[in-house]
């Protein structure tokens, strides 16, 4: 009887059920779903290719948008296929071990994705407020020690994640309403106190993701002080778009994250369906949007995807070059 009771409060296998309410149209969810994979995929690759190849884009706001792809891809290689699977196949079933697993990695890639996020704007400060010293400020020690300092804090922070869930008895079953196994919709199916839990989980969210973004706002409050301050309009400009793609991607994984979060913890007259939609944004539409942003609005990236396929330009071909 007690090893009957164990074996209900600690499940071997949960059960993914996907987007609820809408199972019936998971088929053609997918074909968004897979095509956004495919474009992450593609795109995410090429931009590691072209930054590792070409020279000119070893500097550091390239070498962190490398870093940036890098978890994109953890993110969504971690989360698609298994949604692919559900919505395809009716693959529901997923292991303890692979769930916790899952937690764990989309949090702390999800939480170095957001570090980048403000080593980027930490980049762009240094470059626009004090770019004499650019170079000698982010040199490639100091760009490397960053990137090592973000995935250490995203590891180590986000580590006891699986072990905090692991113990808890699962007495409301192992359903889990979501495509995939994220810790609040693991600690709702408990019944036990989670409170220390939930303390740890809103703790670390403000310590990394909150505190990146109120260091993102700092710095851009003093980029667009210096720049307004620049005497010519060109050089304002110039500015302004330099970090207008990095104001993109940023808004983008934010107000999905933010909205997710705040929805699992406060956001109780929200559907579940829309909670997830929002939640599946915030792991999926980032990764495939990050280089198709930065390979549009940067010239030094779009060049030189145009010479990786040997295209040029109009401008090119009328001059002869």
């Amino acid at each position: 009887m007690a090893a009957a009771n164990w074996t209900f409060l600690h499940p071997s296998t949960f059960i993914l059920i996907g987007i609820p309410g809408l199972e019936a149209y998971h088929l053609w969810i997918s074909i968004p779903f897979c095509s956004i994979y495919i474009f992450s995929l593609l795109g995410n690759c090429l931009l590691l290719m072209v930054v590792k190849t070409e020279p000119s884009l070893h500097e550091p706001m390239y070498l962190f948008l490398s870093m940036l792809a890098v978890a994109d891809l953890v993110v969504s290689t971690t989360t698609l296929p298994k949604i692919l699977s559900i919505f395809w196949f009716q693959h529901r079933v997923i292991h303890a071990g692979a769930c916790l697993a899952q937690v764990f990695l989309i949090h702390s890639f999800s939480t170095m994705e957001s570090g980048f996020f403000a080593a980027m704007a930490f980049d762009r400060y240094v470059a626009i407020c004090h770019p004499l010293r650019h170079a000698s400020i982010l040199t490639n020690s100091v760009i490397a020690k960053i990137g090592l300092v973000v995935m250490i804090r995203g590891a180590v922070l986000l580590c006891p994640h699986p072990f905090l869930l692991r113990g808890l008895p699962y007495c409301r079953g192992n359903v889990i309403s979501h495509t995939y196994c994220e810790f609040m919709a693991l600690v709702k199916l408990t019944c036990a106190d989670t409170q220390k839990s939930k303390a740890y989980s809103l703790s670390v969210a403000f310590l990394t993701a909150g505190l990146d973004f109120i260091l993102i706002v700092l710095s851009y409050i003093l980029i667009l002080r210096a720049v307004f301050r620049l005497p010519s309009k060109e050089a304002r400009l110039k500015s302004l778009g330099t970090c207008g793609s990095h104001i993109c991607v940023i808004l983008m994984w934010y107000i999905p994250a933010f909205f997710s979060f705040l929805t699992h913890r406060f956001g109780h007259g929200v559907t579940p369906c829309v909670h997830i939609i929002v939640a599946n944004i915030y792991v999926l539409v980032p990764p495939m949007m990050n280089p198709i942003i930065y390979g549009v609005r940067t010239k030094k990236i779009r060049d030189t995807v145009l010479q990786v396929f040997r295209v040029s330009s109009p401008r090119d071909a009328g001059t002869g070059k």
